[in-house]
């Protein structure tokens, strides 16, 4: 863990290069010594139907979904959030600047006895790169 979700208006395909923002997002939850470096995940979702304020189809979204196993303190959890939010809205900053977006964020504990995981990608981890895991 963590799972990073990106839900975005689909009227933003051509106005936010979503996969560098992925990109963004993995690079600094990478940074992050919260975030075990095998466990992160980030995939964006193209929303097509969607209504939003007074319905003005020139209003977007994006909105991020963190899904992280439970047993990180508040504050941990609180400084995570912040860097991630900071890094994103950091990047989408001309496009906000530009055209009508909401930027939103959501972190929440994933409980560990209710989500079992398996998986190889440690395994092709190179040493140097690897974190502790989750």
């Amino acid at each position: 863990m963590p799972h990073f979700q990106i839900d975005y208006s689909a009227n933003l395909e051509q106005r936010v290069d979503i996969s560098a923002l992925c990109e963004e997002i993995r690079a600094t939850a990478a940074g992050i010594d919260t975030f075990p470096l095998a466990g992160i995940r980030v995939r964006a979702t193209r929303v097509d139907h969607y209504a939003i304020a007074d319905g003005n189809p020139e209003h977007g979204f994006i909105d991020i979904s963190i899904r992280l196993r439970a047993g990180r303190s508040g504050e941990v959890k609180q400084d995570a959030t912040q860097r991630i939010f900071a890094a994103a809205q950091a990047f989408l900053a001309p496009a906000i600047a530009r055209y009508s977006i909401a930027l939103s964020l959501e972190m929440r504990d994933i409980d560990p006895d209710l989500s079992p995981k398996t998986g190889s990608i440690r395994d092709h981890l190179g040493n140097a790169s690897q974190k502790v895991s989750s």
